[in-house]
């Protein structure tokens, strides 16, 4: 067993397949992570279902290791209220907005999930090589077609270029 204590964060696709099977997945890994590897600190985004699983496993992890710790990074409302972080910390123990997000218009999550892959150890995703969100926008002149770069892929290779241990759940979907 290691003696460092490491960090994990997780990102992943909107939609994800399979969730039960997943949902189990994750529940080993994280098992694994913390008995193992010695991650104490668990960075966790929203705005995806693959958050939202990674989000219940890890509550019921907290009921059996209580040292965890789950951090919301958040990619919206830079300053927020005593009542929402007190809504918010029902779900995590800490909560913060990274200032590298500060003005980061459109690109607010990017940098926000940038934050935490560069403070995680080790990044457990959900990453599906071609997938690209909504390729449908409804404009003022009707229905047009483009193509969204997903935000998971642009966080997948900045993870590889930074030399993450990447555990991308997707390839066992």
């Amino acid at each position: 067993m290691e003696t460092e204590n490491k960090a994990c964060c997780v990102f992943g696709h909107r939609k994800v397949e399979e969730k039960e099977k997943l949902k189990e997945r994750l529940s080993e890994i994280f098992e694994n992570l913390i008995v193992c590897v010695n991650v104490d600190t668990f960075l966790l985004g929203s705005r995806s279902e693959f958050d939202d699983l990674c989000r219940d496993v890890l509550a019921v992890k907290k009921e059996k290791y209580p040292h965890i710790m789950r951090v919301y990074v958040r990619g919206e409302f830079p300053y927020i209220s005593k009542d929402y972080e007190n809504y918010l910390l029902k779900s995590c123990e800490k909560t913060y907005f990274p200032k590298r997000a500060l003005n980061a218009g459109k690109a607010v999550y990017i940098e926000r999930n940038y934050e935490m892959i560069d403070k995680a150890d080790i990044c457990v995703v959900y990453f599906k090589e071609g997938y690209s969100p909504c390729k449908t926008k409804i404009t003022a002149m009707g229905l047009s077609v483009h193509q969204q770069k997903s935000g998971t892929s642009v966080a997948y290779q900045y993870a590889v270029n930074k030399k993450k241990t990447i555990i991308n759940l997707a390839h066992e979907a």
